[in-house]
Order: C-alpha cells, then sequence, then structure tokens
C-alpha cells in the first residue's frame, strides 16, 4: 500500500525546497522528491549565488513578490543561524537610447522605490571595477543585492526536516496521476506514493510532467563563468552592485565575489 501524504513536492531545488518548508511549518504531511542531489548542479540555483533586485525591468508586477521573498529569506536566514541574503546595491546599465534603464525606471516610480539615475562617468567612480563608454547610463537601486542559492536550499530542507517534512534525495518520479475522487498517485524509481496534491518544481524537467508545457517551457541554458581580476578589491560585496549590462550580443548579469575566487 502506498505511503500516504498530504503534499508531495516533485523537485527540490530552489523552488521546490522552499515549498517544502512553507507547507511543513504549517503543519502539512510533506514529502520532498528529488532526482539529484541535494543540492546540485543541474538546476537553476546552481553557481553559489544569484541576483534578487527590486528595480525589474521585465515588469512592475514582480515587485511585490521580490518584497515578500526578501522577507521571507530573511525568515529562513534568522532560523537556519545563516545569512542568505545580502544587499549590494543592484546596477541596470546600458548604451544610452536602450529600454533598460527606462523599464527599471517605471518600476521604481510605480512602487516608489529609491534610485538614481547614473552617467558612465558617475558609474565608472562610485563603482571602479567598471569602465563604461560615455555613452552608456545606468539606474542604481539600493536595496538589490544577491541571495545564496545553493545554500539557500539546505536552509530549506533543513528547516523543513526539522517541521516534520520528509526528503528523499536521488530518487526520481516517473509518473503521476489523478485518483478518482481526489488526490494523485506519484509513482518513482524506488516506489509509489499517495497525497491530497502534487506541486510539480522539476525545473527544466517541467514539461515530462505537463505536456502541455512542452512548446513554451523549454529549457534555456544560462553559461555561468568565474573571472579572477588582478585587484580583487572593487569586485568584493561592498563595492561592487549586483548588474545587468545590456550590450550588442545581450544582457550580462554580474555578481560580485563570493564564496569562491572570481567575479
Amino acid at each position: 500500500m502506498a505511503q500516504t501524504y498530504d503534499v508531495i513536492v516533485a523537485g527540490v531545488g530552489g523552488m521546490g525546497s522552499a515549498a517544502c518548508w512553507q507547507l511543513a511549518r504549517r503543519g502539512k504531511r510533506v514529502l520532498g522528491l528529488e532526482r539529484f542531489d541535494i543540492p546540485h548542479a543541474q538546476g537553476s540555483p546552481h553557481g553559489l549565488t544569484r541576483i534578487i533586485r527590486l528595480a525589474y525591468h521585465e515588469s512592475p508586477a514582480y515587485v511585490p513578490m521580490v518584497r515578500g521573498a526578501m522577507v521571507l529569506w530573511n525568515e529562513a536566514a534568522a532560523q537556519f543561524g545563516e545569512q542568505l541574503l545580502f544587499t549590494t546595491g543592484s546596477l541596470d546599465a546600458e548604451p544610452e537610447g536602450g529600454t533598460l534603464v527606462a523599464d527599471s525606471l517605471a518600476a521604481c516610480r510605480e512602487h516608489d522605490l529609491p534610485y538614481e539615475i547614473l552617467t558612465a562617468a558617475e558609474i565608472n567612480r562610485r563603482f571602479p571595477a567598471f569602465s563604461l563608454p560615455a555613452n552608456h547610463h545606468g539606474l542604481f537601486q539600493p536595496d538589490g543585492g544577491f541571495v545564496a542559492s545553493e545554500r539557500g536550499i539546505v536552509a530549506h530542507v533543513t528547516l523543513a526536516q526539522a517541521a516534520g517534512a520528509e526528503i528523499h534525495a536521488r530518487e526520481k518520479v516517473q509518473d503521476w496521476s489523478p485518483i478518482a475522487g481526489g488526490g494523485v498517485f506519484v509513482t518513482t524509481d524506488s516506489g509509489a506514493y499517495e497525497a491530497s496534491r502534487l506541486i510539480l518544481s522539476a525545473g527544466a524537467w517541467i514539461s515530462d510532467f505537463v505536456p502541455a508545457l512542452k512548446a513554451t517551457a523549454v529549457a534555456e541554458r544560462q553559461v555561468v563563468g568565474w573571472f579572477q581580476p588582478a585587484d580583487t578589491r572593487p569586485f568584493m560585496p561592498d563595492a561592487f552592485p549586483v548588474s545587468i549590462l545590456m550590450v550588442e550580443e545581450g544582457p550580462y548579469f554580474m555578481l560580485p565575489i563570493w564564496g569562491v575566487p572570481g567575479v
């Protein structure tokens, strides 16, 4: 007979681990299933750090969600006993005539966020790591920063387990199906489980479980690299804001040195 839970979370990465914690702390019987290790190198949180920002050029609609996320990151850190959210400020920069700065500015104005519009000379002077050409400009928002994305997974899983969640690493979900009358049946390469609800947070594999997403949820590789500067001081968290630099070939996301050598 299959073991039963209130909620099964398929995929215990950046999203799934947080879901496990939030559900378990609410008293739900939670099973988290992860096909790889916890954490692992196959998902979007890999690479130690990720940008968190309020000047959201993609859409102002993200800003309330990010504000809420920042509260939860700090709450998780306090309970886990390790800092997970680091404030450096965020900088969006591009050649004049682009849309990045204007779209970030729209988000700041709609949600009354503090910001500064800076010329290339002002950026280069304030943040010596940069040497932008004179035709560039940028928007600096002081509340942005980075999260320790891989440590965040460890924190969420640790807190979820402390709250009673059951977490299985190296157990691959093979299929799921609804149960007549309510609930779901989940099979893995190690067993079978039932739950009232199923959360699918499988990242690049999400369309394997939701065929309707195959045409739209297409995995895209994001290349991460670490580069060692001759002088590391301008690239440390107290001197180098998380940054998005828009250039001809596309955007670069940049984070300060933290955790390992290299920016």
